[in-house]
């Protein structure tokens, strides 16, 4: 019994020195609360929205401030002229575009109704549908407290347009967000993994004798990789337009650009973790806790990015599943170009410079 005691000793003291364990045994239970408790809601607090107000009267300005006075939506600009609103929506701030007509506040009170447009990017139906239902539970709180008691009730006419996606259909968020995951996890993940386990099994220092230089190595290793993100995401979206009728209005050739760049961008991120680690084991777990959790979570593909406190907001922006997603969206839902998407594309060429420089000065620092 004592001998199996001070096994069990020298178990913990093995566990306890090794600070990556701890910080899987530790650390996951803490972030999953946290992911889990914050992101999972279907609340959205603080929309952007536009509000195009040709009435510009007393009644038009009032339902605004009780739009804004909920919590739920803010607002983020007025526009001018209808015109607006489509450039509005490309821009992806703007969730929502109020439309008030002119003589809102006369109509209201002489001929007892007044038409009320609102207009929802629905390229995230989830989103969409539950402003919605936000802003009308307003506007009808709103109407009862104009109106009051009246035997011939004051009623607003709220008419609701789908911008982008009008039917509602779920699969035009899912086929974004699962390509947007598995070119991570093929990216990523597998590249991690396939250099961790030369290194793993001793067969890297075969390889660095070898007349190829470093940097060719892992290029070897990973250029299979690029093509295989490529042709998968070719084959998601050949079933997505086929299957779904998922619609690609912008350029193809712009959007199977762009699926290149975030592939390259996975892969730097795979590079990144296999210079950090010695056994697959721990690339996995990294990988799964610092890429996989956050693309699901973090990125807008299943729990909207609005409804999560700003502190998780700021944090996804370090995420490249959220520029990437976005991009997506732009192209096949809205039809954006380059003009549309330059900034996410600046920002994931970015990163992908970023880590791997990173990979390269840790893997010659493990060198020397």
């Amino acid at each position: 019994m004592r001998q199996f005691l001070v096994f069990v000793r020298k178990e913990f003291y093995h566990i306890f020195r090794d600070k990556r364990t701890l910080l899987i045994l530790f650390g996951m239970p803490v972030v999953l609360i946290v992911l889990f408790g914050f992101a999972i809601t279907n609340e959205i607090h603080k929309a952007q929205i536009a509000v195009l107000d040709n009435a510009r009267d007393a009644f038009s300005s009032r339902l605004v401030s009780r739009l804004t006075a909920s919590g739920y939506f803010e607002v983020n600009r007025y526009l001018s002229s209808r015109a607006e609103v489509e450039p509005a929506f490309r821009e992806g701030d703007i969730k929502l575009v109020v439309v008030i007509p002119e003589k809102f506040g006369h109509n209201f009170h002489h001929a007892k109704k007044a038409p009320l447009q609102l207009i929802t990017d629905s390229s995230d139906p989830n989103t969409a549908t539950t402003l919605t239902n936000y802003a009308n539970a307003i506007v009808m709180q709103y109407q009862e407290e104009m109106g009051g008691k009246m035997e011939l009730p004051l009623t607003i006419q709220t008419a609701v347009r789908m911008e982008y996606n009008p039917s509602l259909k779920g699969v035009f968020l899912f086929v974004p967000g699962v390509m947007t995951l598995i070119l991570m996890l093929v990216s990523a993940m597998m590249t991690s993994i396939t250099i961790t386990r030369e290194k793993e099994l001793g067969t890297m220092e075969i390889l660095l004798v070898s007349p190829l230089r470093p940097l060719l190595i892992i290029a070897g290793k990973v250029v299979p990789y690029i093509g295989l993100s490529f042709i998968i995401s070719l084959l998601i979206l050949a079933m997505g337009a086929g299957v779904f009728a998922m619609p690609v209005k912008g350029s193809l050739v712009l959007l199977l650009l762009e699926c290149i760049l975030f592939g390259l961008t996975a892969l730097s991120l795979g590079i990144l973790i296999s210079t950090i680690t010695n056994s697959q084991q721990t690339a996995m777990m990294i990988s799964m806790m610092g890429l996989l959790l956050p693309t699901i979570l973090l990125s807008g593909f299943v729990f909207p990015l609005e409804s999560m406190p700003v502190a998780l907001q700021v944090i996804s922006n370090i995420f490249p599943a959220k520029w990437f997603i976005i991009i997506l969206k732009s192209i096949m839902l809205k039809g954006g170009g380059l003009q549309q998407v330059w900034l996410p594309t600046l920002i994931l060429s970015g990163m992908t410079l970023f880590f791997l420089a990173l990979s390269i000065r840790n893997f010659k620092s493990r060198l020397s």
